[in-house]
């Protein structure tokens, strides 16, 4: 009976460790400014699911040079798991902010190519507790990023509540490398890790009225090493809003 009574902690405190595995990195969404000319600037505000918020902006400095940030912010207190018990519990909190600089053209068909490269910082940590037994992962991240911006050509109107919406299509492949370090579990030190991340996505803008524009990112993240606690465990989906001024007119 004793070692029975022994034997429980140790299993919950296995079962924390293995749940605990999820990424302490939770990807802002790649920024897409898509612009045209000198002096136009680019807005957006995304959530999902997971409530990881980014606030996005981009300006164009001259006729084919622009800067990009972002400030993204997640605070999460869940249950593990849908169908699981409420005190079986999971709390998240991240925060990112990235700065990028890059250069932009407009192709002659109208379409847009950017391309950019970047810094970032930010803060993650992670608490899982189950039948009294908690465990809390916190960290500081670091991060340097490429990535391509292409507005497809391909563009359609949606008719519906008696109106047309007209509809662009867009992609981005962005690649970044992460480091976690002055990383803690339960206040004591570990050894840093680091991951590449590929993230291929898409994005579909609904034009709204005048400038501002709804969209929708999908796509997958991908970590190129093997890590426990800094990998490719949260999605890059988002929904959000979008507003650019003082551009070009046209697809992209």
């Amino acid at each position: 009976m004793a070692s029975k009574l022994l034997l429980r902690p140790a299993l919950l405190s296995v079962l924390i460790i293995v749940s605990s595995c999820s990424s302490l990195y939770f990807p802002p969404p790649p920024q897409a400014p898509l612009l045209t000319q000198k002096g136009e600037f680019s807005g957006g505000i995304h959530t999902n699911f997971s409530q990881n918020t980014a606030l996005q902006g981009a300006y164009a400095l001259g006729d084919h040079i622009g800067v990009q940030g972002s400030a993204s912010f997640l605070r999460s207190d869940k249950k593990q798991s849908f169908f699981g018990s409420k005190n079986n519990r999971k709390y998240e909190e991240h925060s990112f902010g990235e700065v990028g600089l890059g250069y932009f053209t407009r192709l002659p068909d109208q379409r847009v190519l950017e391309f950019y490269g970047g810094y970032g910082l930010g803060y993650g940590k992670r608490t899982e507790s189950r039948e009294g037994v908690s465990k809390t992962l916190e960290g500081n991240l670091e991060k340097y990023y490429l990535q391509a911006n292409f507005s497809k050509k391909e563009s359609k109107t949606w008719h519906f509540f008696s109106r047309d919406w007209p509809v662009s299509y867009g992609m981005a492949l962005r690649a970044s490398y992460v480091q976690l370090h002055d990383f803690t579990i339960d206040g004591k030190p570990q050894e840093p890790e680091d991951n590449i991340f590929l993230e291929p996505i898409s994005f579909t803008r609904i034009s709204v009225l005048g400038p501002i524009q709804f969209q929708m990112i999908s796509g997958s993240n991908f970590g190129l090493r093997s890590r426990r606690y800094l990998k490719a465990a949260n999605s890059v989906f988002q929904l959000g809003i979008v507003v650019n001024l003082g551009g070009q007119e046209g697809m992209r």
